[in-house]
Parts: C-alpha cells; structure tokens; sequence
C-alpha cells in the first residue's frame, strides 16, 4: 500500500489520450496548429537531430515545421511520424500522375516518335512526363516550328509501327497551323497524328496562378510576345538571352502536371498513346 496515496499527476498523465500516430507522406495535407498553416508535405528531413516537415500551401509557398505532435487532418490532432520503410500504402506517383514502375533503365529506343514544335516544348514535357517516356522508349525531337513537317515527314517514312506524334502550338480552325495538319494526315494516313493546343505559345500551358498571375496578359499586336510576356511578368525582356532565363523560371514552377491546363494535358497523353499502340 502507499500510505500518501497515488500520485495525481502521474495518474492524469497516464489516462492522457495517445493521439494516433500518422506518417508523414508526401502529398499528404496537415494543418499546423500554432499557426494556422495548411500545406501538403513536400518533404522530410533530417537536421540538427529531429525531423523537419516541409508544407507548401495552395499559393506555392513553403514552411517547415518540427514533426510531432501539433497538427490537424481534417480537424482532429495528430502525431506526425517519420514514414517507415516499408513498402508505401499508396502507389508512388511519377509528375504526369502515372502509378511509377519500380527503378530499371530507359527502354530502348522505339523507332516511332514525338515531334514538338521547339526546345521549350520538349523541355516541359520531359519534366512532366520523362519518365513515363523513358519506360516506353519514346523519343521526344524539336522541329524548330511546324513550316518544314511535310519535308520531315517525307524524310522520316512513316509506316505502320514506326509512327509520327506531332505536338503544335496555335492549332485552331482556319490557321496556318490546322492546314497543315491536314495535308499531312492526307497523305501520310493513319501512321501520323498531329495535335496541338490553342495556345500562341507552350509557355500559357503552364497555369497562371503558379505564376502568380489570374490569367495569362493579352500581348499587343507588333510586340514580341515572350517579350511581352516576360514585361508583364516583371522579368527582363530585351533579348533571347532573356527569353531562354525567363523560360527558366516559368519551367521552375512547374512541379507535376497539375500545374498544366488540360488543354495541354490531353493531347500529350493521347500522343503517347498513339506512337506507343
């Protein structure tokens, strides 16, 4: 018997409820309670001895924050913990959203192919979709603009298993662009598609808002529109050289296809269907 009774603190402490203990998985959407801050983990870390958590909310921003006890999932409290090694309840994603394949080398090379109407065309789509293209040996080449496909084209010989996927910007009815996507399909049948996006540019695939922006600006007639575009922007817009940097950080924003217009989104994955069949 203890003659002075138990002790009060000890036993509150032991009827404390656990909270329940949830890993830290990328994606995952918590609140920090001291702050308010609502993000989805983008990334844990170890430094300085413990484990840091990295949020970033719907804006882009990002704060880190000690795992541990202190936040919420749907307004109930939670314990962050390090996420085990075990295999991953989820499937892990690649950026296009793809269920991603277990580590291997590229495939090699399919004889069909993607064509893109320039570098930064090809440049998105190996961020978002490289490696889903790697696993299928799909190759990804820059036109240098669409003038010059139907010569491409009667160069490369397409046929059946060695098809041609074109991708073109500013493809919508009565443009030069749309004309030449049917003179191609007319001649060279079934073994080549073009499709493309009513964008004057790659560049407006890429959602405005990851660019801080509510809408992508109209560009007056007779401006440089990449120039225009990087005024508007606030960057530096007076040559190619600025044209290449100001790519850069727009491509920099893009972190997975969410933060690609549908428009953009479609044709890419139906492309790949198609040099893939």
């Amino acid at each position: 018997m203890d003659r002075y009774g138990p002790d009060v603190l000890s036993t509150s402490a032991a009827r404390k409820p656990q909270l329940p203990r949830v890993p830290a998985d990328l994606g995952l959407v918590v609140e920090d309670v001291e702050t308010g801050w609502v993000g989805a983990i983008v990334r844990v870390e170890r430094t300085a001895g413990m484990h840091v958590v990295l949020l970033e909310d719907r804006h882009g921003k990002t704060r880190s924050f000690p795992l541990g006890p202190g936040f919420w999932i749907d307004g109930r409290p939670v314990e962050l913990v390090p996420v085990g090694r075990s295999a991953p309840k989820t499937p892990l994603r690649t950026a296009s959203g793809s269920v991603a394949v277990a580590p291997r080398r590229a495939r090699v090379a399919r004889q069909s192919r993607i064509w893109v109407e320039g570098r930064h065309d090809a440049e998105l789509i190996e961020k978002v979709w490289g490696a889903d293209l790697r696993v299928e040996g799909v190759v990804v080449e820059y036109l240098a603009g669409i003038d010059h496909l139907n010569e491409r084209l009667t160069e490369f010989a397409p046929a059946a298993g060695r098809r041609v996927g074109v991708l073109v910007d500013h493809l919508v009815a009565g443009s030069k662009e749309s004309r030449i996507a049917s003179q191609v399909h007319a001649k060279f049948g079934p073994s080549v598609l073009v499709l493309g996006h009513p964008y004057v540019d790659v560049w407006q695939a890429v959602r405005a808002e990851r660019l801080g922006l509510k809408k992508w600006p109209q560009i007056s007639r007779g401006t440089d529109w990449k120039l225009g575009i990087l005024r508007e922007l606030g960057l530096p817009h007076d040559n190619q050289r600025d044209v290449a940097n100001g790519w850069k950080a727009i491509l920099a924003r893009v972190r997975d296809y969410r933060d690609l217009d549908a428009a953009l989104l479609g044709r890419v994955e139906e492309l790949i269907d198609f040099v893939t069949a």
